[in-house]
């Protein structure tokens, strides 16, 4: 059983904050898990000026059914004006993996 997974990515300007994003994602049923890992250093365009900063990815693991609570939830709690909300499909992986994301997601 394939549950339709999704693989959600957003950036942070903190390890605090995309730890607590990532908590509270999960503890919301949004997310079956949180990966923080970084620092990275992230180079972009923002009001006009070429800006470098450090920042944490929190890669979050879902279902497509539950994607746009996650998105709307990720947008409500971060810090940024513009988030990065990237979400790309997992076309494949342990069967078991996968069901117990789309089980970890389920509300109770």
């Amino acid at each position: 059983m394939n549950p339709d997974c999704i693989r959600v990515s957003t950036t942070l300007p903190t390890r605090e904050a995309a730890e607590q994003l990532g908590a509270a994602l999960v503890a919301g049923r949004l997310a079956a898990c949180a990966q923080v890992h970084g620092p990275i250093s992230s180079t972009y365009r923002w009001e006009g000026k070429v800006t470098t900063a450090s920042e944490w990815y929190c890669h979050l693991k879902t279902t497509r059914a539950r994607l746009a609570a996650l998105e709307a939830e990720i947008r409500r709690r971060h810090p940024y004006q513009v988030p990065e909300l990237i979400a790309l499909p997992i076309v494949a992986g342990g069967a078991d993996y996968l069901r117990w994301i789309g089980q970890a997601v389920t509300a109770e």
